[in-house]
């Protein structure tokens, strides 16, 4: 007689039991739950809200009305507006922060002296509050300010306090953002160029490429999915770009002046908590959920075309 092999038993928990499943979900499950309590959850209340007709003070009298306050967004100009500045501000801030971002990480990660003194100095405007920033801005583009003075010589900007100029508010809020957030992602890109394997580049040298040719044929392919994931991160961010424009307007309505630096985000939090129509502020939320969605999926598309 010939040995034959015990079959082994499987039931439904030694999937979990033989692998590393159980561990994956274990690290993973604090996230998740406070992804449910701190996202979701509000999320989906904010979902019931947006088909309500309610007012903070009295929520109790709500009433139910359909896509009523979908329809009255839709035909507000001042939310057009919003929209519309929130996409100049993608559109703007996104590629030039990725851009600097890329140029001063390959820069920094080559072996020169100091370079951790001054990768500390690129990400420090990161970690600053917002607020702070804005506050440190709005003194140096005041009128007959060096900066603006400069700026009015070389690209002849007009020679006004650019936060209280209708033309050039949003310009400034761009600046602000895309000071403040290029460090971030420079650290993300050292990342990711530390992550390509130093045999490339040394291949590439033997065959006589140029610097530009290791560039475009072995950096920027290497680092697609660092690019997706700058692009969308940097993406929900200028949408959700809040606290400096909070700051300029201190001093009148939010999204001053006249509305020049309106958001989607300052839409909502203008109808939803100073209005306290929060059945409308709801809907504006989800909608602003919608193309947040939207714009990655499209990245993501454009991405795997690309490749």
């Amino acid at each position: 007689m010939t040995d034959r092999p015990v079959p082994v038993k499987h039931n439904r928990y030694s999937a979990w039991s033989d692998s590393d499943t159980f561990v994956g979900w274990l690290f993973v499950a604090p996230f998740l739950m406070i992804w449910g309590f701190w996202f979701f959850r509000p999320f989906m209340l904010s979902l019931s809200r947006s088909f309500q007709d309610v007012n903070f003070m009295d929520l109790n009298a709500a009433r139910f009305i359909w896509f009523g306050n979908y329809l009255d967004i839709l035909r507000d100009p001042e939310f057009h507006e919003a929209v519309l500045h929130s996409l100049t501000i993608v559109v703007f801030a996104v590629p030039t922060q990725s851009l600097l971002a890329l140029l001063v990480a390959i820069a920094l990660n080559r072996k020169l002296p100091g370079r951790g003194v001054f990768r500390t100095i690129y990400s420090v405007p990161y970690i600053v509050s917002p607020i702070a920033v804005a506050t440190v801005f709005m003194v140096l583009f005041r009128r007959n300010q060096v900066i603006v003075r400069l700026l009015s010589t070389i690209i002849q900007t007009p020679n006004v306090t650019w936060f209280a100029d209708v033309n050039l508010a949003l310009p400034f809020v761009i600046l602000m953002f895309i000071w403040q957030q290029t460090g971030f992602f420079m650290i993300i890109y050292i990342a990711g160029l530390q992550g390509i394997p130093d045999d490339l580049y040394e291949a590439a040298t033997v065959d006589g490429a140029n610097p530009f040719q290791k560039f475009r044929y072995i950096t920027v392919p290497s680092l697609k999915p660092v690019t997706y994931f700058v692009v969308t991160v940097g993406t929900i961010l200028a949408f959700q770009i809040f606290d400096q424009i909070a700051a300029i307007s201190r001093y009148g309505n939010l999204g001053s002046p006249a509305g020049a630096t309106t958001t989607v985000i300052t839409y909502f939090y203008q109808h939803g908590i100073r209005y306290m129509n929060i059945g409308r502020g709801s809907a504006a939320v989800v909608i602003f959920v919608l193309i947040i969605m939207a714009i990655t999926a499209l990245q993501k598309r454009l991405m795997a075309v690309k490749e």
